[in-house]
């Protein structure tokens, strides 16, 4: 099988563990920056052009970062119209990166979640606040990554000022209830098809409310409850992924599901866990991609 990564770098960890993981399995691959892959749009002739070449893949494994999910999700609907197997689909990945589109979703499931806010005008910043219990809060741009873009407001006044900045610059936020009990930990578990193949706690360092290893947190492997396995694989299903990094935030009320991430990083997982993600991913295309190629797909 010749598999396509779509990645920015070739040097980076997930990239090098799925390349390591393919060729371990004997399947042909090739790394793609797709920010350099280019669309020739054709009547019933739809191509990818590469370095002047034609892509030909018989499944892609998608690596797109948030700041690049226009075009990189383009590459992947294009891929989609020729025929090509993606584990994530291109709309999938869409939902999974529009935070407000992706709870909206989720709150036609039975998965917890923190209570949020949103609204386009500061204006309305007063009700927002009162809406998610009042001060402290979460503000956090809705197409933040990482850790980036997300506030802790201690104050009320401190919450009317920080959304204030944030609307000035045009930035869409979310405004979410504070989860005290969780002291700067939450837990991410990596779902491939409808299993949780591992899970990792990330606490963030002291005085940091933040869990995200990209901020300094550690992690460690816990053991999730059946209804934390239940609620990450729901909520993965719901967006319509089937490999996914849901992060579930542990609250005196239960599990609640914070984020769900369609490009999760596998080497805090890998390193915490012992386990060989990056193998279970290649076996998951193994698997699923379709005994005859796939009918070219129309736009949706």
């Amino acid at each position: 099988m010749k598999i396509g990564i779509l990645s920015r770098g070739a040097n980076l960890y997930s990239t090098r563990r799925l390349v390591e993981a393919a060729e371990e399995r004997s399947h042909e691959v090739q790394v793609v920056d797709y920010l350099r892959c280019y669309m020739n749009i054709t009547t019933r002739n739809p191509k990818i052009m590469f370095a002047g070449e034609p892509l030909l893949f018989d499944a892609i494994i998608p690596r797109i970062s948030a700041q690049r999910t226009f075009y990189g999700t383009a590459i992947v609907r294009q891929f989609e119209m020729m025929g090509v197997y993606s584990p994530n689909d291109s709309q999938a990945i869409t939902r999974s990166r529009d935070k407000l589109r992706s709870l909206q979703i989720l709150t036609q499931t039975d998965v917890g979640m923190p209570i949020t806010s949103f609204a386009d005008s500061t204006l309305d910043a007063d009700g927002l606040i009162e809406a998610v219990g009042g001060a402290p809060l979460i503000i956090k741009l809705l197409e933040g990554t990482q850790g980036v873009g997300v506030v802790l407001a201690e104050s009320k006044s401190a919450a009317r000022s920080v959304i204030a900045a944030f609307r000035q610059q045009n930035s869409n936020i979310l405004v979410q209830e504070f989860i005290k009990e969780s002291k700067g930990t939450d837990v991410r578990c990596l779902v491939i098809g409808n299993k949780v193949v591992a899970a990792m706690e990330r606490r963030g360092i002291d005085g940091e409310f933040r869990s995200n290893l990209h901020q300094g947190g550690k992690a460690t492997p816990v053991t999730l409850t059946p209804t934390e396995r239940k609620m990450a694989r729901t909520a993965a299903r719901a967006l319509g992924l089937n490999i996914a990094g849901v992060d579930l935030i542990r609250s005196s009320r239960g599990p609640l599901v914070m984020e769900v991430n369609s490009s999760p990083g596998i080497e805090g997982v890998e390193v915490a866990t012992g386990v060989d993600v990056a193998k279970l991913i290649v076996e998951f295309i193994e698997k699923n991609i379709p005994t005859k190629p796939l009918k070219r797909r129309p736009i949706a």
